[in-house]
């Protein structure tokens, strides 16, 4: 298992530990996501593993990961989608929508994600079966579009880790939504 860099509120470097102390611990480290979203008004999850570190087999961020030391949040964001979509892409290409600092505790392993997560949106124009999942990692991807996430059953929201339906993420897809109606508009 790799290093990772401990940080701390403000983002700077305090510490390295192994990523299992990190996430035993609930210690601060760097993570992205990164949210691909449909012209037609879809988001599109990750189905994670279901051996997947922390929260397996649950619908997550299209493409998410851990910052490694020397790197910083865009090399990663790109690093990410090209091994768990096989989209590679320019950085000019990630749009930024904000960093965020996510706690979330796993209640199956007891792992903690205490991150400050930079969030990107990419606009994906094709199908989801040109998508690639990383080998052993996921089981698929899904799309959704927005109305049916922003008016989600109880039966529903069970299908999505934990913090990827709280009003942060909320707020960010409602962001992207408005991308769209631009987009659209232009």
């Amino acid at each position: 298992m790799s290093n990772l860099n401990i940080i701390d509120e403000n983002g700077a470097i305090i510490g390295v530990d192994s990523r299992d102390n990190i996430h035993a611990k609930g210690l601060l480290h760097k993570t992205v996501h990164v949210w691909f979203f449909t012209p037609k008004g879809e988001i599109i999850f990750q189905h994670r593993g279901k051996n997947a570190e922390t929260f397996p087999d649950l619908l997550d961020a299209t493409v998410g990961g851990h910052v490694e030391i020397g790197q910083d949040y865009e090399e990663t964001a790109l690093k990410e989608m090209k091994e768990e979509t096989g989209v590679e892409v320019k950085r000019e290409d990630l749009i930024p929508i904000q960093v965020v600092n996510i706690k979330n505790s796993d209640p199956i392993t007891g792992k903690i994600e205490n991150s400050l997560r930079s969030i990107f949106a990419y606009c994906f124009q094709g199908n989801l079966t040109d998508l690639k999942l990383e080998p052993g990692q996921g089981i698929g991807f899904e799309a959704w579009f927005f109305e049916r996430i922003f008016k989600i059953s109880e039966e529903d929201s069970k299908k999505f880790i934990p913090g990827i339906l709280k009003k942060t993420n909320i707020d960010i897809f409602r962001k992207i939504q408005t991308m769209i109606s631009k987009i659209s508009n232009k």
